[in-house]
């Protein structure tokens, strides 16, 4: 009898003990089991990316404007004579006149400014010429427009509407066989200005290849757009997705 009663203690205290063990495996797996959900949660959370709004450009010296992108409305400046006849925004005179003074040092004369800033309604006078110009030689008048958007800008939509830009010389494809050119690749950006219509960026202006026009940017942006091989466009979309 004392035999059976010691036999059923020891059933009972190792049913007791087995019970205890699975309770705790149960708890430890779900302890195990919330600490692996809850790592990799953490993990999704920081692969996430979450698709934000391009932030705008607050930087006047990089106001993009294009066959998409017309001069904004209100849009104010200062003019300022660089001769009798030219003009441009007076916040770029400075560097544009140590930059024509510091080629002629080098030995450079031969270089002026041949058309800078330019009204809206002066581009509208031009704009309605090179039309007439193309319908003259028997294309319609649609055809006549696309034609002349290849070589000059709607009125609105031209950088020469900013008082920011600049034409070269006599605004002709050979100005880049010029010593004047080879000067400006290497020494523009020091006084804030690019090329801004380069040959192997046709697609993205859509504007043909204009080794006489120049942009003024600022003196970082320049330096940073040779750097990246960017013209304006792509520079302005690069800034506008850095956070």
């Amino acid at each position: 009898m004392m035999r059976k009663k010691r036999i059923l203690r020891r059933v009972i205290f190792l049913s007791m003990m087995i019970i205890i063990m699975i309770v705790c495996t149960k708890k430890l797996h779900k302890a195990d089991f919330s600490e692996h959900v809850e790592e990799d949660y953490q993990e999704v959370a920081e692969n996430l990316v979450v698709e934000k709004e391009p932030k705008e450009i607050n930087d006047w010296r990089l106001t993009l404007v294009n066959y998409e992108n017309v001069l904004p409305e209100n849009y104010e400046m200062e003019l300022v004579n660089i001769d009798k006849i030219r003009k441009i925004d007076a916040r770029v005179f400075d560097e544009l006149h140590q930059m024509l003074e510091h080629m002629k040092q080098d030995g450079i004369t031969n270089v002026w400014v041949q058309s800078a800033y330019r009204s809206v309604e002066r581009q509208e006078d031009l704009f309605e010429r090179k039309i007439k110009e193309y319908m003259e030689q028997g294309n319609t008048r649609e055809q006549a427009e696309i034609l002349a958007l290849q070589a000059i800008n709607k009125p609105g939509t031209s950088e020469h509407n900013l008082g920011l830009a600049v034409d070269f010389n006599y605004v002709k494809g050979d100005f880049d066989t010029t010593k004047g050119f080879a000067w400006l690749m290497e020494h523009a950006q020091e006084y804030g200005f690019v090329l801004r219509y380069g040959k192997e960026k046709e697609a993205i202006t859509k504007v043909e290849y204009e080794p006489w026009h120049w942009r003024y940017v600022g003196k970082e942006h320049a330096v940073k757009m040779n750097e990246l091989g960017m013209c304006l466009e792509e520079y302005v979309q690069y800034l506008r997705q850095q956070s």
